[in-house]
């Protein structure tokens, strides 16, 4: 076995020992965590296409290890100020039953919400955060005490799509959740913003079903034309005092930096990494309950695995601004 010293040195190593999320400890028990690692390798969200998301939480436990460090930032090593735990993956013995699977992502999460835990979470398809948020907002909840939850939602695609009742037979689709999950009463449009939207529309219309439900909306062309300092401002603002879960589609993204994603949209310039931790930080000090990074697909990867590499920097600064939350109140 490794003493000590020899695992300071190998523990920054992807490609030893056992892979785990930023090397936390693996759990089954969430209770007594601050923040729950979760894997959701679900793919059956997205119809019959682009299935090989269910890759995406091995890739990023695979690299994460070469992420785990201290927050310059903020001033802060979170790995220091939360107990954090990898509590592995969402069983899904039905994984091509999409409703099934959701059904069985918001049994798993019901769990950690009763044990107080704050989840951040790597996908899988965009689907999963239905099934999690059925289980974290809403009545009967504990985390965020039966309250709606807002959203920071940073995404090519509005997820709202209420013109087609399935996706290739998945229901509670990738396409659908930003819908359903209001219906349900589990999210408050109004103090949610979904920021970043570029995708490549069939239908003149298709931001319509975001507007009807009253969420803020800021496509790409206008987040270009205002200062990022205004969206930074614009976004906390927003949020106020709701509970915060945080949403992150990897194909909000330049392709550049992340070319391994379900949805590439290459038609108008993603964010870079700058400007996505800022908005990021915009929310710095806001409730926020959690988070999930969705949409990689390991096999379009670039040989750097740089795609696996840039989710590892979101979840870390996902990690950080709730570390940070504890910090400020211990002080």
């Amino acid at each position: 076995m490794a003493d000590d010293h020899d695992r300071a040195m190998m523990e920054n190593l992807y490609w030893w020992g056992v892979p785990t999320l930023f090397r936390t400890e693996h759990k089954s028990d969430p209770a007594g965590l601050d923040v729950a690692l979760v894997g959701v390798p679900h793919s059956a969200g997205n119809g019959t296409t682009e299935r090989d998301q269910h890759l995406g939480p091995r890739a990023l436990r695979n690299v994460s290890a070469v992420q785990r460090r201290v927050h310059m930032n903020f001033g802060i090593d979170p790995w220091k100020i939360l107990d954090i735990a990898d509590l592995g993956d969402v069983p899904f013995p039905e994984a091509n039953d999409n409703e099934a699977s959701i059904q069985r992502i918001t049994d798993f999460y019901q769990t950690i919400d009763k044990a107080g835990a704050r989840p951040i979470s790597v996908g899988g398809d965009h689907s999963i955060t239905g099934g999690i948020l059925q289980a974290l907002g809403g009545k009967g909840t504990t985390l965020v005490r039966g309250e709606k939850v807002a959203l920071l939602h940073m995404d090519a695609h509005t997820d709202v799509f209420t013109s087609v009742d399935h996706f290739l037979g998945a229901k509670k689709s990738a396409a659908h959740w930003g819908a359903y999950l209001a219906d349900q009463g589990h999210v408050d449009p109004t103090k949610s913003v979904q920021i970043g939207l570029r995708g490549n529309p069939r239908t003149l219309d298709w931001l319509q079903g975001s507007y009807d439900y009253g969420y803020n909306v800021v496509t790409m062309a206008e987040y270009r034309a205002k200062a990022l300092e205004h969206w930074v401002e614009m976004i906390p603002d927003v949020i106020g005092d709701t509970p915060l879960y945080i949403t992150f589609d990897l194909d909000c993204l330049d392709p550049t930096i992340a070319p391994g994603v379900s949805n590439l949209e290459p038609g108008e310039q993603g964010f870079l990494m700058d400007e996505t931790m800022a908005l990021l930080r915009s929310v710095r000090g806001l409730n926020i309950i959690g988070g999930d990074i969705v949409c990689m697909m390991p096999t379009k990867d670039s040989r750097n695995q740089i795609t696996a590499l840039s989710a590892g920097a979101v979840m870390f600064e996902m990690i950080s601004l709730i570390a940070d939350n504890v910090a400020r109140k211990s002080v």
